[in-house]
Formats: structure tokens, C-alpha cells, sequence
């Protein structure tokens, strides 16, 4: 099984930079999208064969998430949790016969971290969701989870040392989901693997430069070790300011 996590930073700008050709070269199975910005019915496009699941945030074009399937899930849940946690449409829950897919678009911490205090609920209440469905069956976890874990996973870690996505709370609380029973697939794979990044800011041509963050994952339980057989960047695809993640799984 192929699949694939993308912040597409507005869908209906990403149809305009190739989206829908960038997916028939992936060809995957799953596609998991985040910061769609928009409501079901304001977008239109040809994308046969899969089966299409929205959960849009209230407020008009901000956030979203997706999850586009070829194989139709047993059931599909939207958000989780506290109704604190249910209003901007940030994560898609599907279950599939031996895994649950859980799509995901973290809440940033903003400047100054001024909303770090509500990103430190968000991951402890996600950490105890993930765990619940782990209970039950293996979880594949992917998104754009708006944190460099470690130094390596962005260009420039000192300068960035007190900034949301860099905070020392924010990586705290992705160690404390690894240690819960999850693996970084790709790290797990490449553990020292430079400058491979996912996302990098329009300023300064970053992307041209590859002055990057790595803040992309899937990320799974640990059980599901031996099934995955790939997790790579796909930097080459643009139409977003991030780049998709992939994983197959046998």
C-alpha cells in the first residue's frame, strides 16, 4: 500500500500548480492532505477511483484536512476528543482492516509561541487518542505535524532554537509520542539522512537554496516495523510550500 501526506497550503491554488498530475505520477493508494482551506462544496475536480472524506474547519478557508482512498474504510471519524479540539478541522480518523490512518494538521505555536500553551493540550490529548486506537489495532499517524524533531531535521537548528516548530516543548512532546510505542518511519530508515526537508518558507528562495525544515511524517506503531518498506520525501514535487511525504507498506 502507497501512500502519501501533503500540505497543499490551499487545494484550489495547488489544482493550479499540477496537483492532479502530480498524483497519477505517485499513483497512490491513499493521499492525505492538509491545509486544504476550503469548504467540500467550493472545489470541483476529476480524481477517479478514490473514495473522497473532507473535514473542514469552520472558519472560512483555514485549515482542513482530507483523505482521498482507492480502498473504502470501515468507518471514517472526524476529529477527536474535547470540542476544544473540534472546530478546525484537523484530523480524519480512517479505519482500515489491520490499521487506523490518522490524518493530521497540528495546530502551530505562532510567534512569540503565543498559542503554545494550547499546542501543549493538543499534543498530550492526540498522544492519548493515538494510544486508545493502538489499543485496538496498529495506528498509521501522517501530517504536517509543525515540529523539526531533532537538529537534523532543519537547516538551520540554532538560530531557530526558541521558534514555534523548534521550541523545546514542541520536540519535548514528539519524543513523548516516540516513547509511547511510535516510530518516525523515516528516520527509522535513514537515521542520517542531512538535508532532507519537507517544508521551506516562499522568503529568501529557500527552496532553491534547500533551507528547510523537515515538519512532515508518517508515523507509526512500532509493531508496524517490519511492514514498512519505504518512507521518503518527494521534494521534486511542487505546487505547495511543502513537498509530499511517502510510505509503502507491504
Amino acid at each position: 500500500m502507497r501512500l502519501i501526506s501533503w500540505n497543499v497550503n490551499g487545494l484550489r491554488a495547488c489544482l493550479n500548480k499540477g496537483f492532479l498530475d502530480s498524483i497519477a505520477a505517485i499513483d497512490p493508494d491513499v493521499i492525505c492532505l492538509q491545509e486544504t482551506k476550503l469548504q467540500e462544496h467550493q472545489v470541483s475536480f476529476d480524481l477517479p477511483g478514490y473514495h473522497r472524506y473532507w473535514n473542514c474547519a469552520d472558519k472560512a478557508g483555514y485549515s482542513g484536512t482530507a483523505v482521498f482512498t482507492k480502498t473504502e474504510p470501515l468507518s471514517v471519524a472526524l476529529d477527536f476528543g474535547e470540542d476544544i479540539h473540534r472546530h478546525e478541522g484537523r484530523v480524519i480518523t480512517a479505519e482500515y482492516p489491520d490499521f487506523y490512518l490518522v490524518c493530521c494538521y497540528t495546530p502551530n505555536a505562532q510567534d512569540e509561541l503565543r498559542r503554545l500553551d494550547y499546542r501543549m493540550q493538543w499534543e498530550d490529548d492526540l498522544r492519548g487518542y493515538l494510544c486508545q486506537l493502538d489499543l485496538v489495532k496498529p495506528v498509521v499517524y501522517c501530517g504536517d505535524l509543525n515540529v523539526a524533531h531533532e537538529e537534523i531535521d532543519l537547516k538551520n537548528p540554532k538560530t531557530n532554537h526558541f521558534n514555534p516548530g523548534f521550541s523545546d516543548e514542541e520536540r519535548g512532546k514528539m519524543t513523548e509520542l516516540l516513547g509511547a510505542g511510535f516510530i518516525d518511519t523515516f528516520r527509522t530508515l535513514h537515521p542520517d539522512a542531512r538535508d532532507a526537508y519537507s517544508w521551506w518558507s516562499y522568503r529568501a528562495q529557500s527552496r532553491a537554496r534547500n533551507v528547510g525544515w523537515r515538519i512532515d511524517y508518517f508515523i507509526v506503531s512500532a509493531r508496524l516495523r517490519d511492514r514498512v518498506e519505504t518512507a521518503s520525501i518527494l521534494p521534486e514535487v511542487t505546487g505547495s510550500d511543502h513537498c509530499p511525504v511517502l510510505l509503502e507498506l507491504s
